[in-house]
């Protein structure tokens, strides 16, 4: 049965890509490509000849429909710009329909800036959230910071030149002063990183050029939020379907509140709610 192909292509150097990658680019008869100049560069490098076809946030409402009716005969690989698709990338869409219409879904995994950015940042992989970019606009970046403000794990996130200082200047000014990893240009020929404090970062990167993704140290200190804090966050949570223990868990581990505290919490909120 035809199947769609979530494939996973290099995030700068060209090498860094699996044999079976290749091997399924080469033998699919469709590419759904989010940026079809830099897919096709890949393809030529690699001596593949699969028609590509363009696939992105402007135009994928008008692409899927097209997508899912050439799915009923032949395989299709979805790729994005660069690493592993639908993180931070279009393409879930277009997932969301394949399934609804019985299509095998395949994963053909390799490089992703995410973990590749935990691995060298030095920090604990044990747990980290990924937040993609940041919005551009205040109250949207302000909603999200207080999601993640209390969080003890990693955070990391992806940034363009032109952004990098105001974010971290943002970030510093709403988190403190914390530990970052900046990594820019991850594989390619001017890769760098930075490893100390956000003050620094800022200092260092003077003139930033580059594709950068910023790792950054989670709340070290070991003040826990209020009950009232806590009561919000876990209603937020059920609300948007995890469960009650599974709140609890998460809420006790990122926030250092026992789990009894936060079963009364609970009860208070069903009485009063």
């Amino acid at each position: 049965m035809p199947s769609l192909y979530v494939v996973s292509t290099p995030i700068g150097n060209l090498e860094d890509i699996t044999l079976r990658a290749i091997r399924k680019l080469n033998e699919v008869t469709l590419i759904a490509a989010e940026d079809t100049r830099n897919t096709r560069k890949l393809l030529t490098y690699y001596n593949i000849h699969t028609p590509v076809t363009s696939f992105h946030k402007n135009n994928m409402a008008s692409k899927i429909p097209s997508l899912i009716n050439a799915l009923s005969e032949n395989d299709i690989a979805i790729v994005s710009d660069a690493g592993t698709p639908i993180i931070s990338d279009p393409g879930s869409e277009l997932v969301n329909f394949a399934s609804k219409n019985d299509i095998p879904i395949i994963s053909i995994p390799g490089p992703s800036a995410v973990t590749s950015a935990i691995a060298l940042s030095g920090m604990s992989g044990d747990r980290f959230s990924f937040l993609g970019f940041l919005p551009r606009k205040k109250r949207q970046r302000d909603e999200i910071l207080m999601e993640i403000e209390h969080l003890r794990h990693a955070l990391v996130f992806f940034e363009s030149p032109h952004r990098l200082i105001d974010s971290l200047e943002y970030l510093r000014d709403k988190l403190g002063n914390r530990k970052v990893t900046v990594l820019r240009e991850m594989t390619k020929f001017f890769e760098e990183g930075f490893y100390g404090d956000i003050t620094d970062a800022i200092k260092y990167f003077i003139n930033p050029i580059g594709e950068f993704t910023i790792v950054l140290e989670g709340n070290t200190s070991q003040e826990t939020i209020s009950e009232e804090q806590a009561r919000a966050l876990m209603l937020n949570m059920i609300q948007s379907g995890v469960s009650v223990k599974e709140s609890r868990e998460y809420i006790s581990v990122e926030h250092g509140i026992s789990k009894k505290a936060l079963y009364r919490i609970w009860l208070e909120s069903t009485k009063t709610g």
